[in-house]
């Protein structure tokens, strides 16, 4: 005699209208959907994101009562704990502020040949330096004082008023052609001047760092007339009145045959920002130093 077998337990049968669909692979049941052959398993949601949501729940709460949470209007709710960030940052300020005082207040005085040759002092005020450069300088002269176009390398040894902390520090401070109290300088335009003859003295100036002219020539002429007032005889520069020298690679512009006729016809006026008033004093004599350290690093480079 066959042992009869429950319909209700044979696989693919429900228990209670035979109709129950097992999964052959994972040994679930299934839903009774089905898409295309793909059959959605009814599978318990898994107790770990359970756990894992009433943790965050529970975090949350605590994190409300005891942190800043709230809005109010203008204002927030501090939190059991009373944490307040933007004090915590004020507080954090003030501290750095004080660190730096000690060595910072030697700055206030200008005394630079003293200030250059104390190497502790040094240790603590070039990293600073180098941000407060990078702050306030790095957007016009580059990162590394490399400087571009329009703008002066300051990572060599060619200078308008020389490269004395002292006078870097006028620079700073007062700007060029920024107020009344800047330094001043400007190249006029000689529009006025007939095109051939702006031609020929570009040339003349654009051979003068090889030293390739004819000193008794024409062009010569025509820049002892009308540059050598302020760019000297020889078009060495130097005169403090903010006119370079022509005569080597230290150009802001170019010094091709080109760039020069446009700066004859047109002229040019740069401005240097004055940071009195910006920046501290110590801060204007300590980037001095610091700029004036970077031409005794990269001296000899183009300006």
């Amino acid at each position: 005699m066959t042992e009869q077998t429950d319909p209700r337990q044979l696989p693919g049968a429900d228990p209670h209208t035979g109709n129950r669909k097992v999964d052959p692979v994972t040994g679930y049941d299934t839903t009774g959907h089905d898409w295309g052959g793909i059959t959605e398993l009814n599978t318990a949601f898994p107790k770990i994101v359970i756990w894992a949501l009433v943790l965050t729940f529970l975090y949350s709460v605590v994190a409300w009562i005891l942190l800043p949470a709230w809005p109010i209007g203008r204002d927030y709710t501090r939190g059991l704990l009373g944490l307040d960030q933007g004090e915590e940052a004020v507080s954090g300020f003030r501290a750095l502020s004080e660190e730096r005082t000690d060595w910072l207040d030697r700055f206030t005085t200008p005394d630079f040949a003293a200030l250059q040759s104390d190497p502790a002092l040094l240790e603590h005020a070039m990293p600073a330096a180098q941000r407060l450069f990078g702050d306030n300088c790095a957007a016009c002269h580059g990162s590394s004082g490399q400087g571009g176009p329009g703008f002066p390398v300051l990572a060599d040894d060619y200078w308008l008023w020389s490269g004395d902390p002292e006078e870097i520090a006028v620079t700073i401070r007062d700007g060029i052609n920024a107020n009344d109290d800047s330094r001043i300088a400007e190249m006029p335009s000689f529009g006025w001047m007939d095109r051939p003859e702006r031609a020929s003295l570009a040339d003349y100036v654009a051979a003068l760092p090889a030293g390739a002219v004819d000193a008794s020539g024409p062009a010569a002429a025509l820049f002892t007339e009308n540059c050598a007032a302020c760019h000297g005889d020889g078009g060495e520069g130097g005169l403090g009145i903010g006119a370079p020298s022509l005569t080597d690679a230290a150009t802001i512009y170019g010094q091709d045959a080109e760039t020069v006729f446009q700066t004859i016809s047109h002229g040019r006026i740069g401005v240097m920002p004055a940071w009195a008033g910006r920046l501290s004093e110590a801060e204007v004599n300590l980037l001095a130093v610091y700029v004036a350290a970077l031409a005794t690093a990269g001296g000899g480079g183009a300006e």
